[in-house]
C-alpha cells in the first residue's frame, strides 16, 4: 500500500510537470513565432510572454527533477515557489474576471498612450486609427487610412478586450488549481518513504 501510494505520487507529479514543460515550451513557441511574422512588433509583450515561459520552465525543471529522484531539498523549493506563484495568479485572474468597464477602459487608455508599438499593432489589425479620435492629418498603419474611411479603435479593443479578459482569467483559474494540486501532491510525496531506499536515509 505505500509503495502504491509513493508511485501514484510521484507519477501525478510527474505528468503536472511535464504538462507545464509543454505549455512553457508552447508559451515561447507561440511568441516567437507571433515576433518572426510580425504579428507583435512589441518587443516588451513578446520578452514579457518568453520571460513567462522560461520561468515556468525551469520551475517544471525542479519539480520534475526533484520528483524522479525524491530530492529532499529540490521539493522544498519547488513547492514554495509554486505556492507563491499560485498566490499571484489566483489575484491576477480574479481581478481579470472582475474588473469593470470604466476601469477596463482606463487600462486600455493607458496602455494605448505608453507604447507607439502595440498602436501600429492594433491599428493595422482591427483596421482602425486613433483611440478615441482619427486624426487624418497625422499617421496610420490601417488599410483604410489612406480613404479616410477608418474608425476609431477603442470600442472595438473593449469588445475584443473583454473577450480576452474573461479567456486569461477562466484559464488563470484553471492552472491556478493545478497548482495548489501540485503544493499538495508535492507535501505529500515529500513526506512518504521511498521503498527502495534505505529508511534510515529518509529525512
Amino acid at each position: 500500500m505505500g509503495c502504491a501510494g509513493f508511485t501514484c505520487s510521484k507519477h501525478s507529479l510527474c505528468a503536472l510537470n511535464i504538462l507545464y514543460v509543454m505549455v512553457s515550451l508552447l508559451m515561447i513557441g507561440i511568441a516567437a513565432w507571433g515576433k518572426w511574422f510580425g504579428l507583435v512588433s512589441s518587443f516588451q509583450v513578446v520578452g514579457g510572454v518568453i520571460g513567462v515561459g522560461v520561468f515556468l520552465f525551469f520551475v517544471a525543471l525542479v519539480g520534475l527533477i526533484g520528483a524522479v529522484k525524491h530530492h529532499q531539498v529540490l521539493l522544498f523549493f519547488y513547492m514554495i515557489i509554486l505556492f507563491m506563484v499560485f498566490i499571484v495568479q489566483f489575484s491576477v485572474s480574479s481581478a481579470c474576471l472582475a474588473i469593470n468597464k470604466d476601469q477596463q477602459e482606463h487600462l486600455l487608455e493607458v496602455g494605448w498612450n505608453n507604447s507607439y508599438s502595440t498602436q501600429r499593432d492594433v491599428e493595422k489589425s482591427l483596421n482602425c486609427c486613433g483611440f478615441y479620435h482619427v486624426d487624418n492629418n497625422g499617421t496610420c498603419d490601417a488599410a483604410c487610412f489612406p480613404n479616410h474611411s477608418c474608425s476609431p479603435c477603442a470600442e472595438q479593443i473593449q469588445e475584443h478586450a473583454e473577450e480576452v479578459l474573461r479567456f486569461v482569467g477562466g484559464i488563470g483559474l484553471f492552472f491556478s488549481f493545478t497548482e495548489i494540486l501540485g503544493v499538495w501532491l508535492t507535501y505529500r510525496y515529500r513526506n512518504q518513504k521511498d521503498p527502495r531506499a534505505n529508511p534510515s536515509a529518509f529525512l
